[in-house]
């Protein structure tokens, strides 16, 4: 099973995320944004911390309307943890790692 990142596009979420076997956090980014820079070290470590029970994958928002719409993503970069189609956690902006695992912790336990 690997940890890695999985970068996606509109055609590929739903089989990506709203068909994957465990949650999904979902990053939104921008090659243009600066704090998505800083983010994306956070976002591959997260994927390794929790690759046993959850997926993380990547889509930037300017080549995928669709999903940003979807999910109501207003700036970058952004998090939505989803289950099957079920939202259960959103965050935008730059977050601290602290606030990453927390939210993650608390609907991966």
């Amino acid at each position: 099973m690997s940890s890695s990142v999985v970068t996606i596009t509109d055609a590929e979420f739903e089989t990506e995320v709203l068909r994957a076997n465990k949650p999904v956090l979902i990053y939104f980014w921008a090659s243009w944004c600066g704090p998505c820079q800083l983010m994306s070290p956070l976002v591959n470590s997260a994927a390794t911390t929790y690759s046993d029970r959850l997926k993380v994958v990547k889509i930037e928002v300017d080549p995928n309307p669709v999903a940003v719409k979807q999910y109501q993503v207003e700036g970058v970069p952004a998090f939505r943890l989803l289950q099957g189609d079920k939202l259960l956690a959103s965050a935008e902006g730059v977050i601290s790692k602290d606030k990453l695992l927390s939210l993650l912790d608390s609907h991966l336990n």
